[in-house]
Order: structure tokens, then sequence, then C-alpha cells
């Protein structure tokens, strides 16, 4: 009786240990198949490069930091579209200022109307060639003979007379040396910008002058280039293209 009781418990231990083997069996096919498993979900880069868990402290600031970071991210997409939209409305405002602006409102349309309130009749370009002098004294004849030394490289002559005009209506003294030095710096001594053609008298008599400054100092070289101009450049300008033109216009007769 003993033996028959060991045997059963034996092997019923037995079949318990193969059930036991069996259904572990099973287990493990299930999960090689895949089917008792789930997918991982794609997550974003964690928070935490650390694979150890994070203190409560370290938690929030990191999440602190992330929160900046986009909000930095949204704050320079913001300003990138805030400046495409001042360029956008700055580009409409100037071509509706363009659309606007009538063709007589530009620089180059408001000279072209000083310039032809200026331009001189026939009769007046004619009495250019009276005298020097009075095409001097003519604001439209004084730009026209400058324009026609420019041709032909002597604008310094004129531009030294001007200047000389100009010195003798200074009334303070400090002011009349200071511009007195400059005229000679830049017109008389010898191989300055613009040295006029001066002979060696009238050069160091003027040099003499500025010892004792006074509105008389340039007189000399003055009335030298004021008649070298007379004699040389003026009857060229009374032969030219720009002068004959003036005097050949015709007039514009209003039509009925």
């Amino acid at each position: 009786g003993l033996r028959m009781c060991t045997g059963l418990c034996s092997s019923s231990l037995s079949l318990s240990s193969a059930e036991i083997s069996a259904d572990r069996s099973m287990r493990l096919g299930f999960i090689a198949s895949g089917r008792g498993t789930r997918e991982p979900r794609a997550h974003a880069m964690p928070l935490f490069q650390d694979s150890r868990q994070p203190s409560a402290l370290e938690f929030h600031t990191e999440l602190l930091r992330s929160m900046n970071r986009s909000r930095s991210v949204s704050g320079s997409l913001q300003r990138r579209h805030t400046v495409k939209e001042a360029k956008d409305m700055k580009n409409k405002l100037g071509l509706f200022r363009r659309r606007n602006e009538s063709p007589g409102d530009n620089a180059a349309c408001r000279s072209e109307r000083v310039t032809k309130s200026l331009k001189p009749t026939p009769e007046e370009a004619l009495k250019w060639g009276e005298s020097f002098e009075k095409l001097l004294i003519h604001k439209y004849g004084l730009a026209a003979f400058r324009a026609f030394l420019r041709t032909e490289f002597s604008e310094e002559n004129l531009e030294f007379w001007l200047a000389c005009e100009d010195y003798k209506k200074i009334k303070s003294h400090s002011k009349m040396v200071s511009k007195a030095k400059k005229i000679f710096t830049e017109y008389i001594a010898i191989q300055s910008c613009k040295e006029v053609n001066l002979d060696s008298y009238t050069r160091e008599h003027t040099k003499d002058n500025l010892h004792n400054i006074n509105r008389d100092c340039f007189d000399l070289a003055q009335k030298r280039i004021y008649g070298l101009m007379e004699k040389d450049s003026y009857p060229r300008f009374l032969r030219s293209e720009l002068y004959l033109d003036l005097i050949n216009q015709k007039k514009c007769c209003p039509t009925l």
C-alpha cells in the first residue's frame, strides 16, 4: 500500500512538472512570435539623458529649460514674421508714393523748371558779347561761362576770381585771416591743387600781403586772372556752340 501511494505521488508530481514545462514553452513561443508584446511608441528626445531616476528638483529645472527653448524658438519665428511684414508694408508705401507722385515733383524736373526760368532770351544773351563784365553779372551767363571753362580744364580761374569777390565781403577780421590763408593755399601756392597761372612777381607780392592781411590782399592777383580770362577764354566762349545756341534759339510762338 505504501509503494502504491508513493508511485501515485511521484506520477502526479511528474505530471505537474510536465504541465509546467509545457505552459512555459507555450508562453515563450507566444512571446517570440511577437503577439504577446506591444511595439514601443516613438517618443521625442527625453528630458534626461541619464538613465537614473531624476529627483523632483532636477525634473522641474529641466522642464523649465525646455519651455524656455520652445519660447525662444517661437519668439524668433514671430520676430521674423514681424520684420517681413514691416518690409512688405514699406515696399507698399513706397510704391503708393511713387504712383501718387506727379512727374513734375521730382528734383530733376524742379531744377529744369528753374533753369528754364533763368534761361535768357536771345536779346539778353547778345548783351554778353558787349563786355566780359556783363557776362559775369548775369547768373545764367556766369553759369554758362563756368560750364565752358570746365570743357577747357581752366575752371580754377573763375573759381579764384569768385573766391576773391567773396573775400572782400567778409567783415570779421578773424574770418578774413582764415579765408586769406585758404585762398592762397588753394590757388596761389606753387603746386597747389587749383593753382592759377600767375607771374612770379604777382605771386610773391600776394604772399607778402599775408603778413598784413586786409581787404586788398588779392587785388593784384585777381586783376591778373580777370585780364587772362577776358583776353583768352572770353573770346573763345563767344565763338562756342554753347553761346551760339543761346543767341540763335527760336522763340516758341503760341498757336491760335
